[in-house]
């Protein structure tokens, strides 16, 4: 196995050296390979409404992103489960380990995206109509997003070994190649065969087939411990329960999550009776401060990469600087992009739509995201740590009560019994909830680490 432990270009110890420069190395990529994701799905936006040929298919196609979020986020959440222990294996190097970890989690993402695409393609209606949602363009665009679900769950698992062992380098390539597809598949769709959401759908799931296939010629090829082979297919026992144990409560994090956005686009969807420019203006602004959220959350991958690796080799003061080396570099990204976005969002929002009822309503959301975003990068930072150092459920209770549990007491106590749906700028009560439960989720998240820190740190010199 150590012919196969050669120098490798595309990896990185975080065990060792200069953590500022090695957590930037990994984030860089990782960063643009979001705002590139978010790009080709901004296309999709622009395209339908610069060139589309049905009222309201902007509002279609964003509208559906926070229930695809709740049903796919359970799933998703064990890629993080992937990660964390790919991490662990590489830095230890148990490649035997590092193998079995490999083939369950591929496994498991192809039969749980076999099942998510048949329960969304076969209950769109169903689940939007929940939302008030009744546009068809939405059930359209749902059904044939869900068609490429497998491919989706592939693609995101693959990444998460490639992350766990400091190689962000080639998603990135993989999916400027498969995102460039998108964009033009998107316009020949619109402008040539003038479809319209369906379009924009084909385009979509053509995109994360791509995307697919070229990062699995990546596992298959390498010649490396995580490197993927149809023969060793197979769930192993012990790596899907480690997994599972460390993935479903981010799962269930990330699912509740979307709950409380579900709540939240359902509230929205409550002006498109009087001000039908509301739903398709707020799916503007939600594509544009998407750009900031992205960009933290890579720092939140570096956070739980290396977090992972670090506790995989017992060096727990490594954590600590970890922590702050991320916290510090997550605000500089949320305050300098943030503050950007929002003093250019009126030109931005132009660039999605000509109505200036929807570049007014984009506006005011990001008036209230972008400026205090940094608060959001901190606290996933924390989430991160506390997850690399394998504590999952913790993180997960605290997202719950401070994100979801405060934002649904906020929309029913303080939001509806102030809004009749007759005044859209009633939606200042609705956006205000995000920066009041960041900064709540945040602190708790912060001592819940400090208590971490200092058990583990009681337990290692008890050990030694």
């Amino acid at each position: 196995m150590e012919q196969v432990r050669k120098s490798n270009r595309y990896e990185i110890d975080m065990t060792e050296g200069k953590f500022f420069t090695k957590i930037f190395k990994f984030c860089f990529p990782l960063m643009l390979t979001g705002i590139l994701q978010l790009l080709y799905n901004a296309a999709d936006l622009i395209v339908v409404g610069k060139f589309g040929h049905t009222e309201g298919a902007v509002g279609a196609v964003g509208s559906t992103s926070a229930l695809i979020n709740l049903i796919v986020n359970l799933f998703m959440g064990l890629s993080v489960g992937a990660n964390v222990l790919s991490a662990r294996r590489f830095a230890s190097k148990d490649y035997e380990g590092l193998s079995r970890v490999v083939h369950t989690a591929i496994t498991v993402s192809f039969i749980s995206g076999i099942g998510l695409g048949i329960i969304g393609f076969v209950f769109a209606r169903q689940f939007l109509e929940l939302m008030n949602n009744y546009r068809s363009l939405a059930v359209v665009y749902l059904k044939i997003y869900f068609l490429g679900m497998p491919f989706n769950m592939l693609y995101n698992f693959a990444a998460s070994i490639l992350r766990g062992v400091g190689d962000t380098k080639r998603p990135l390539y993989f999916l400027a190649i498969s995102g460039l597809v998108n964009v033009v598949l998107n316009i020949f769709f619109i402008v040539v065969f003038h479809m319209d959401v369906n379009g924009v759908a084909i385009a979509t799931v053509i995109s994360q087939v791509i995307a697919c296939v070229l990062i699995m010629i990546c596992l298959f090829k390498t010649k490396e411990a995580y490197g993927f082979s149809f023969r060793k297919i197979h769930i192993y026992k012990k790596e899907l329960v480690e997994i599972t144990k460390i993935g479903l409560p981010a799962g269930i994090q990330g699912s509740i999550f979307s709950i409380s956005n579900v709540i939240i686009q359902t509230s929205i969807n409550g002006f498109d009776q009087l001000f039908p420019y509301v739903v398709d203006g707020n799916s503007v602004g939600q594509s544009i401060e998407g750009f900031v959220y992205t960009a933290m959350v890579s720092v939140y991958h570096a956070a739980l990469a290396f977090t992972g690796q670090n506790i995989g080799v017992g060096k727990l003061k490594n954590v600590k600087k970890v922590t702050y080396t991320c916290l510090i570099i997550v605000t500089l990204i949320g305050v300098v992009m943030g503050g950007v976005f929002f003093l250019l969002g009126k030109q931005l929002s132009a660039i999605y739509t000509s109505d200036p009822n929807q570049i007014e309503i984009s506006y005011l959301r990001l008036h209230y995201l972008c400026l205090p975003y940094f608060l959001d990068g901190i606290m996933e930072v924390m989430v991160g740590v506390l997850r690399g150092m394998g504590y999952s459920i913790m993180p997960m209770i605290v997202s719950i009560l401070g994100i979801c549990g405060f934002r649904i007491l906020w929309i029913y106590g303080v939001f509806y019994p102030m809004t009749d749906f007759t005044r859209w700028q009633d939606l200042h009560y609705l956006y205000i909830s995000y920066p009041i439960s960041w900064i709540i989720t945040f602190i708790i998240h912060f001592i819940t680490y400090k208590v971490v820190y200092r058990k583990e740190s009681k337990s290692k010199m008890a050990i030694a």
